[in-house]
């Protein structure tokens, strides 16, 4: 069954994707007076984000502007004006201005003092329930059919002619969350350069001996990671799996490159001072209390040791470059799906700079879909809101040139 719209319900815009690019663009179209219809596959909005905030909603960080363009790499030139009108500064603000109270953590991190999502969401859908934008949800976008948008929803088929379309369909990755990146088969079959969607912020592979079983689950703190040009001295769990967590994520893309992964045990100790703690500790004392008394390391760290570097070398020198320079032995990135974000989507190439397909006259791209990608820590959000924001505006111009 098909349902046509009546024309005096025809919404200027549509906006297919209820993450967080997507409800930032319907805000600014709202804002400027375009009738905004959001669709959503799922049966909420914001899954994806709400789940990334149960661990605590980092909304931004708060750090230089050439710091912060720094964690986007190849993508930081294109990306910068759009961040740079909607970045940490204005990101606080915005929250501030739905009620939501902030604190900036000692590394620059920003959270809602309510460390979840939701009151945010909620905050937000309200002042969009203002702005008298329609909201349908378990509506899924299937592509065009004579130049209409097709959707499939419980209701049957809908076909929507507006003039903008927002994309923000997110990546690849969490499908159950409404990531799955089907839209890149519709939009290359409509001449969109695309690039392979890859893991990113992904957890390590990792097929553990049976003498880590007792470690599963404990966290590994106070450790620097390292894969080719990516470094970390964030920290990472043992799991089932394999390693995961920030310490990790942040140098995935070094391991999804082919560099190995090393692990510096006592990255504020050097070779040397490691090296004579050891000497000084004699051989009397077990290897296990040497390396928890002399070397200083942790029972996790320990486990890693031996799980990696065995047989470890008995004289203090060589075993404390074994401890700096741990390789990390691997069977690669976990699935795709199972990783925090993703690589690829839309080629920059194939957007204006206003984020309009060339191929698509009057269709936008924002968020994750894009081909770009960040660390964990508050840039992910930061680009996904300036994306959103910057692909509403420019609809919006388009829409309504008198304005500007």
């Amino acid at each position: 069954m098909v349902t046509k719209p009546e024309a005096q319900h025809k919404p200027q815009a549509v906006v297919i994707g209820g993450g967080p690019a997507g409800l930032m663009a319907a805000e600014v179209l709202a804002d400027r007076g375009v009738s905004v219809l959001l669709a959503e596959a799922k049966p909420t909005l914001g899954r994806k984000f709400l789940m990334a905030g149960k661990s605590g909603l980092n909304l931004t960080k708060d750090e230089p502007l050439d710091t912060l363009m720094s964690a986007y790499d190849e993508a930081s030139d294109w990306l910068r004006p759009m961040v740079t009108e909607f970045g940490a500064p204005a990101i606080k603000d915005w929250a501030r201005d739905m009620g939501q109270d902030l604190f900036t953590g000692s590394t620059g991190r920003v959270f809602p003092d309510a460390m979840k999502a939701s009151p945010l969401l909620r905050a937000w859908l309200a002042r969009l329930d203002g702005m008298d934008v329609a909201r349908q949800v378990l509506w899924r976008w299937t592509g065009w059919q004579d130049g209409a948008l097709r959707f499939d929803t419980p209701a049957g088929r809908q076909l929507l002619r507006p003039d903008a379309t927002i994309l923000t369909l997110g990546g690849a990755s969490w499908a159950r969350l409404g990531s799955d990146g089907s839209w890149a088969t519709l939009l290359a079959e409509r001449g969109v350069d695309l690039a392979p969607f890859q893991p990113a912020n992904a957890a390590v592979s990792v097929s553990w001996s049976v003498h880590m079983q007792p470690q599963l689950g404990q966290p590994v703190k106070g450790v620097a990671f390292r894969a080719g040009r990516f470094a970390s001295r964030g920290e990472a769990v043992i799991s089932k799996r394999g390693l995961e967590g920030g310490g990790i994520y942040a140098v995935s893309r070094g391991v999804r490159e082919g560099a190995p992964l090393l692990v510096d045990l006592a990255p504020d100790q050097s070779e040397a001072q490691i090296a004579a703690r050891l000497g000084a500790a004699g051989t009397k004392a077990s290897l296990s209390n040497r390396l928890r008394k002399a070397a200083r390391l942790t029972p996790a760290q320990i486990a890693l040791l031996n799980e990696f570097g065995r047989p470890l070398p008995p004289d203090p020198a060589q075993l404390a470059h074994v401890i700096k320079h741990l390789r990390i032995a691997h069977a690669g990135l976990r699935p795709m799906d199972e990783a925090i974000s993703t690589a690829g989507g839309v080629a920059r190439t194939a957007l204006d700079d206003g984020l309009m397909l060339k191929a698509l006259p009057g269709v936008y791209c924002a968020g994750e879909m894009l081909d770009w990608e960040a660390p964990t820590g508050g840039y992910l959000l930061t680009a996904c809101l300036a994306t959103g924001r910057w692909a509403g505006l420019a609809a919006a111009r388009r829409l309504l040139p008198a304005q500007g």
